[in-house]
């Protein structure tokens, strides 16, 4: 066991060039110095720049595996990333919260691609809004909060209806008016954080990497509003590490 680190799980897809998935997370864990395991939700056929195919992982084995690894160690956070459906989403919650009801889970809604393959629909609002309630913050960035309430044309709208629910924290990568101000809504009030650093290249699996970093300053016990701020300071760090898609995570 990892005497002086907490440990942090990542459930998300396996991507070949570590850019995206939970091999840019377990790096991510790496950097900010806990101890990270991965359970794969699926498997691609992908680089930087195209999406060819995904086969699933059965739910049946995620759970298994989310089992053996939570009677073994005393697990501080979970970050969530792709999952074909609400349905199988809603087990893996399930399964976290009735295993281990104190550890914090970061969902990161990744509906679709940075090469525009679908991965998730939100096809009922009422099991989305189910999950968010036994979920401690989602990460969705302007047009996956669109999509989260297919009803409500205001992304900041959306937001504040969910953070009844849960915090959200609204990246600002895509916004229209305010490029790469992210901004964390929860029932008591409302927070941004502007950009620090200029000169950021556009990278595969950005938020993926923010979202495991979030989740990896949960763990180290620090407050949403820390954790968020720290882990914006580190994606504007990666997202400066080279003119690439495929960044770079350092000490």
């Amino acid at each position: 066991m990892s005497a002086n680190r907490p440990f942090v799980l990542s459930i998300a897809g396996f991507d070949p060039t570590a850019g995206a998935g939970v091999l840019t997370d377990i790096k991510t864990f790496e950097q900010h110095r806990v101890y990270g395991f991965a359970i794969t939700t699926a498997n691609t056929i992908q680089t930087e720049d195209q999406f060819l195919s995904i086969q699933w992982t059965e739910i049946a084995l995620v759970l298994d595996s989310i089992a053996v690894l939570f009677k073994s160690y005393p697990i501080t956070a979970v970050k969530i990333g792709i999952v074909p459906s609400l349905a199988y989403l809603q087990e893996l919650v399930l399964a976290l919260k009735r295993l281990s009801p104190k550890t914090r889970i970061v969902w990161d809604t990744v509906l679709k691609s940075t090469t525009d393959y679908d991965f998730l629909n939100i096809e009922n609002e009422t099991v989305l809004i189910e999950i968010v309630k036994k979920v401690d913050l989602i990460t969705p960035n302007y047009h996956e909060m669109l999509q989260l309430s297919p009803a409500e044309t205001n992304a900041e709208n959306t937001a504040k209806m969910l953070s009844e629910y849960c915090a959200v924290l609204l990246k600002g990568g895509h916004h229209p008016e305010e490029i790469g101000v992210d901004t964390l809504y929860t029932n008591k009030e409302i927070t941004s954080f502007l950009p620090k650093k200029s000169s950021l290249s556009e990278k595969h699996g950005s938020g993926c990497v923010l979202s495991s970093a979030i989740a990896s300053n949960l763990a180290l016990g620090h407050d949403l509003i820390t954790a968020c701020s720290l882990a914006k300071d580190y994606i504007e760090t990666y997202l400066q590490s080279n003119p690439t898609k495929l960044g770079y995570h350092h000490v």
